[in-house]
């Protein structure tokens, strides 16, 4: 398609409240209107980040057909994908939704270790990382010399605790956002609040963008207690081909070796991170990825044939009863 206008369609399974997927829809739907698409969105679960889209003046799925359909979860793909030529998105190796469907056109990884995971189970994909919004993710306070503030990202109480007293043991002030308790938008206002953001995939993207230093790490209800430790450029090319999950070192921590991790601060790691989301995670560089897939499947265009040829017959046998009956 070139640099044409497209209609796209961005679409998932929920959009209640703040979430990782939730707030990658929300980016991928404003760089896209940024980029000049015609777009919409659709989801079967509506809520708080669908009325911000909205707030957008992005509609509410009101085509049949599109050019093309970025799509999360599995349930979505089989809904939607004689729609338009569909790209499915997986998140993730775990959870039943992040499976890939056999009706997408193309799969999309957004990791080394989700493209392995795939190629495992017959299916090839293209990666192409999570990608922040980094106009809206961006660092407008300096992180302090000495690590005073942290910030925890973390999806368990259980996490928290353990974040909460290694703070207590290098002296630095604990807050905690945790989605299922908080649900905070602006969370890129309290990323820059703190000098160090502890938290995995998504939450150390958003932490990098804004310039902050990251420790990858937390307690999941589908996942033990483990976590990649302090990221700085020794060690994050390893850790992002897991998605900063952890699942690199997949190192147990306790707050004494928690505590340990945070003595590692460097300030300059923050200003490392901000110009590696820049070129690694940006979001306007991950939508020209995903438009460069439309031209590379040619399911789509034989899926188009064949509706034409339907609709063709359809039309055919409409008049020929018209004539009949007109006799």
């Amino acid at each position: 398609m070139g640099n044409q206008i497209m209609r796209i369609l961005v679409a998932t399974n929920h959009l209640q409240n703040t979430g990782g997927t939730e707030s990658y829809t929300y980016a991928l739907v404003q760089e896209l209107l940024r980029q000049g698409h015609d777009v919409e969105y659709f989801a079967f679960q509506l809520g708080d980040v669908s009325r911000r889209i909205e707030s957008l003046g992005v509609k509410y799925r009101s085509h049949i057909f599109y050019d093309l359909i970025i799509a999360n979860h599995n349930n979505v793909v089989n809904h939607l994908y004689k729609r338009g030529f569909i790209i499915q998105t997986c998140h993730g190796t775990k959870m039943t939704l992040e499976q890939p469907s056999s009706k997408a056109d193309a799969l999309v990884s957004i990791s080394q270790e989700v493209f392995d995971y795939l190629q495992s189970k017959g299916f090839s994909s293209t990666i192409i990382k999570n990608g922040i919004d980094c106009k809206r993710f961006r660092p407008n306070k300096p992180v302090n010399t000495k690590l005073k503030y942290v910030l925890s990202l973390c999806q368990s109480n259980e996490a928290n605790a353990i974040v909460h007293e290694a703070c207590s043991l290098v002296g630095a002030h604990f807050e905690k956002i945790n989605k299922f308790e908080e649900n905070c938008w602006e969370i890129e206002e309290k990323i820059n609040q703190s000098d160090l953001v502890v938290g995995i995939g998504r939450s150390a993207y958003d932490a990098m963008a804004c310039g902050r230093p990251v420790i990858s790490f937390d307690v999941r209800c589908y996942s033990s207690n483990h976590g990649d430790g302090y990221l700085n450029a020794n060690n994050i090319k390893e850790s992002i081909c897991f998605n900063c999950s952890g699942r690199f070192n997949q190192t147990k921590f306790n707050a004494k070796t928690l505590a340990n991790e945070m003595e590692k601060y460097n300030a300059n790691d923050g200003a490392f991170f901000r110009k590696y989301a820049l070129v690694n995670l940006n979001i306007e560089t991950a939508v020209k990825k995903y438009i460069a897939l439309y031209p590379q499947n040619r399911k789509f265009i034989i899926r188009v044939k064949k509706i034409i040829t339907l609709i063709a017959r359809n039309f055919y046998w409409a008049i020929k009863i018209s004539l009949n009956q007109l006799k």
